[in-house]
Parts: C-alpha cells; structure tokens; sequence
C-alpha cells in the first residue's frame, strides 16, 4: 500500500517512500510567546524552497523520531536566550547517548538518538539557535530577532541547504 501526503496548495500529491524531499526542517517554538516563536517564523521563511519538509513544533516529542528517521539531513530552529555573535548560530550535532522519560525533555540530539536506536537511522543533523530578547505574551516577533532570522536564513539558503555535508559548526562572526 502506497502513502501519500499533500506537499502544496494545489494538491499535488508525493508518494513519500520514493519522492520524499531531501531535507526535514523542525521549527521549535511558541508563536504566542513573541520571540519565542523563532524556530516557526524560520520554518515559514523556508517553507517555499525545493526538497525541504518543514514541520512546526511546541516542543520535541518521541514520536519525532520516527518523522527523522525518513530523512538524510535534518534542522532544527529554535529561539535562543543565550547571547549570539550576529544573532544566530548553527551547528552540526550527533545523537545523544540516551533519551529522556519526561515529555518535556526531549532535545534534539535525544530525537536522533531514538531514531537511530528504534529505526536504525543516523541523518545528518543541524540545530539553528536565533537569539532572541522578548519572551512576552504576544504574537509579534521583535525586531531584534527579526534580524537574526534574517541573516540566518540567508546563511542557511545560500550554504546548509544546497550542501550534502556541511562544516560541523558554524557560528557567524
């Protein structure tokens, strides 16, 4: 039996065992919480290019897991508190050695080690952390992290994405 998703407004259909996009980019974050919605706002700046599924997320769960299983290459964006050079930092990263028992602890690399250890899958994987300074019950990013979005974006359309392997971090000076 063939599974098939809908990949646009006009309902084209992708068979997803032998047609799936290359990459899978998770945005991470609270769009109510102003800043925090970062990792969302990212995945909506990427949302149009080629051989890119984006997926929107509250927080990492387990069930993730089997979503990166299905891809070679993986991203994750997420707002960031900690102070950035320029505002944004990506960074290649590499399963975990364990997975937590609390929903609410799931990181990234704990995503990738569930994925190796329940489907035998090890993509390559990247987090993009874009700082962010309002925290506040609201649904408007602010400007600072606008900007980081912005240069970040940039970064990861003209160099991450297009790349098979890319450096094992980068951090924009």
């Amino acid at each position: 039996m063939q599974k098939f998703i809908i990949i646009s407004e006009n309902s084209l259909m992708k068979n997803i065992k032998t047609d799936k996009p290359a990459a899978l980019l998770i945005g991470i974050g609270n769009s109510g919480r102003s800043d925090d919605g970062a990792g969302w706002l990212f995945a909506d700046m990427a949302a149009h290019l080629p051989n890119l599924h984006c997926e929107y997320r509250y927080q990492l769960q387990i069930e993730d897991a089997e979503l990166v299983s299905r891809y070679d290459r993986v991203f994750f964006a997420d707002a960031s508190h900690i102070a950035l050079p320029d505002g944004f930092e990506i960074k290649r990263i590499k399963a975990a050695g364990h997975f937590y028992y609390s929903s609410h602890l799931q990181s990234p690399e704990t995503i990738l080690y569930l994925a190796r250890m329940l489907y035998d899958r090890n993509p390559v994987a990247y987090t993009i952390a874009l700082e962010g300074d309002n925290w506040s019950l609201g649904t408007e990013a602010g400007p600072v992290v606008k900007h980081h979005l912005q240069a970040a974006y940039t970064y990861f359309e003209k160099h991450l994405l297009p790349a098979d392997d890319c450096p094992v971090s980068f951090i924009r000076t």
